[in-house]
């Protein structure tokens, strides 16, 4: 599943990364600068955050919490 994220600050980068740690399947974060292992916090300061970004997780893993936890950064519409 590839759902939009919106990235404005190092906090957000921390936050982010701290929720997406405790979920045992592979998170990503995709953007035109590259890709990063959302658990890795070295890996998401690659990313440029004024580019759009997307979050890239598994097709067969239940997302629900995940992006219950992750709602305010999840870019809707």
């Amino acid at each position: 599943m590839i759902t939009p994220i919106k990235v404005r600050d190092v906090k957000d980068i921390e936050q982010i990364n701290h929720i997406v740690s405790r979920y045992d399947f592979d998170i990503w974060i995709h953007g035109k600068s590259g890709m990063a292992d959302a658990k890795s916090i070295l890996g998401l300061f690659v990313l440029k955050l004024n580019e759009p970004l997307t979050l890239v997780i598994p097709d067969d893993v239940n997302y629900k919490k995940l992006f219950k936890e992750l709602e305010p950064f999840l870019v809707i519409g």
